[in-house]
């Protein structure tokens, strides 16, 4: 069985998948991470493979960039693959100087201004929540390896290209989120509606305050220690 947006057949994908928004990170984390893993999606070129991970069978698929996209993904890998967990393993960028490029964040909830949650099943607040058991689970990954975690809210935004200079951003960080990103809002919401589980970890790339940037490739390949902290959680 597939879906117009993903060539799998159900059983091709695991329980638990990571999901970054660049399609080439997920190709780069199943090269480096997972032995003997098969590309089971090639559409629209997101690709997402299935392999293990010392022992366990994991996934990791692109989710594109934006809510509408990994809107769509992860609710067809909830409801059409049986998926239980989704990780996002994304970008963000740093609207305050308590957070630093490369630094690792884990979103306790995501404030946005978007209404995909309100279209998509009527969800009328302006915030959204991750799982707290794969929160937890995170956390303590994070531990066992010894790398700083800075748990916190994240704005998702709509808008990558926002017109009208940055005052915006000392209001949204008064809401308690320091960095933004596009995804976890409307990943959080397909998790809460499927009763489902969903978590998000960033990596800062570049900054609001010190205007510090990483290069796409970068971006790509050099984020291990978020990866590594969802792939050794004790999910």
């Amino acid at each position: 069985m597939s879906t117009p947006h993903n060539a799998a057949n159900r059983g091709d994908i695991a329980k638990t998948v990571l999901m970054p928004g660049d399609p080439l990170r997920a190709k780069f984390i199943a090269d480096t991470f997972l032995e003997n893993p098969v590309l089971f999606n090639t559409v629209r070129n997101m690709f997402g493979y299935t392999g293990t991970y010392k022992g366990k069978k994991l996934s990791v698929m692109g989710s594109g960039m934006g809510m509408p996209s990994i809107g769509i993904y992860s609710y067809e890998l909830y409801h059409d693959y049986d998926v239980e967990n989704i990780i996002r393993i994304g970008s963000a960028g740093a609207y305050d100087d308590s957070v630093k490029v490369y630094d690792v964040l884990l979103a306790t909830k995501a404030y946005s201004e978007s209404s995909y949650a309100k279209v998509q099943s009527g969800y009328d607040s302006d915030i959204a929540y991750p799982t707290p058991e794969l929160n937890a689970a995170l956390v303590a990954s994070a531990q066992k390896l010894g790398i700083p975690l800075v748990e916190t809210g994240i704005h998702s935004s709509d808008v990558f290209y926002r017109e009208g200079g940055k005052g915006y951003i000392a209001d949204i960080v008064k809401r308690g989120c320091v960095a933004v990103e596009m995804e976890s809002f409307a990943l959080f919401n397909n998790a809460r509606v499927l009763n489902k589980k969903a978590a998000c970890l960033v990596t800062i790339s570049d900054s609001f305050v010190s205007n510090e940037v990483t290069t796409a490739e970068e971006r790509q390949t050099s984020f291990t220690n978020m990866m590594k902290i969802a792939l050794e959680a004790d999910i």
